[in-house]
């Protein structure tokens, strides 16, 4: 029996067969989420053939370490932010072998929110290695700590496949 919901395992068995016929490989880059959408894509049989590998980076540091977020980025900008997402992304996408990556960075609650950065705040991107970028700032709502991060894996992972179909044909989506 698995952990997740159906409805995200199913979305996750899709895009690991798709993923797999095509070739793709994805790396994740967690801080939010601690680790659910690498969980989520390893859940489904056959997701060796699609995971690379998944970086957990919830501290500051280890977004610097591991994924070579700018300390300047990080100070700038903070760690739930736009360009710290992206910045995720694109370490975890060139520290691996993958041709895509995720990164989701946010605050999932209950407390930790500010007006200006409020619980329910999170920033997901995605990248392919053709240079496709892809980024969305949600809102969720005070939803619970639990709802806040089952909703990033979920549009975290309808990103990814956005980025993954801006690879076919002749005129990639760019975000």
């Amino acid at each position: 029996m698995s952990p997740f919901p159906s409805d995200l395992l199913k979305a996750a068995q899709t895009l690991i067969a798709d993923f797999a016929t095509r070739g793709l490989t994805v790396a994740t880059a967690e801080s939010c989420t601690g680790g659910l959408i690498a969980g989520l894509l390893t859940e489904v049989a056959g997701s060796s053939a699609v995971v690379d590998r998944g970086f957990v980076t919830y501290s500051n540091q280890a977004k610097s370490d591991m994924l070579g977020v700018p300390v300047l980025t990080l100070q700038t900008y903070g760690a739930v932010s736009r360009e710290t997402a992206l910045a995720m992304a694109h370490g975890a996408l060139y520290r691996s072998g993958a041709s895509l990556s995720v990164a989701v960075t946010g605050i999932a609650g209950p407390g930790g929110g500010s007006a200006e950065k409020p619980v329910g705040l999170v920033h997901i991107a995605a990248m392919a290695r053709t240079g496709n970028i892809a980024h969305r700032e949600m809102r969720y709502g005070d939803l619970g700590r639990d709802n806040i991060r089952l909703e990033t894996v979920r549009t975290a992972l309808g990103l990814l496949g956005e980025v993954a179909e801006a690879n076919i044909g002749e005129n990639p989506r760019l975000f």
